[in-house]
């Protein structure tokens, strides 16, 4: 896919590629704006460390494809 607003590619970054078997990624949101929602559209899990529950989204690449951007907006809008 070309560069554009909805979509940016870095193969340049250090951390490139941040999840392995995933052939494009849109590195737009690079951090996951929707990290900090108690529920999201990804892949995640919660986990105990130190006695305090966190999001882990490792195994997530929902925010790296193309597809996803409208449904990131939609979510960022609210």
């Amino acid at each position: 896919m070309k560069n554009s607003y909805r979509y940016f590619e870095n193969r340049e970054c250090q951390y490139y590629p941040c999840h392995k078997g995933v052939e494009e990624i849109n590195c737009l949101f690079c951090y996951c704006p929707l990290y900090g929602l108690e529920h999201c559209p990804g892949n995640y899990r919660y986990i105990e460390v130190n006695g305090k529950k966190i999001k882990e989204c490792t195994d997530c690449t929902f925010p790296h494809r193309a597809e996803s951007y409208d449904t990131i907006i939609q979510f960022l809008s609210k």
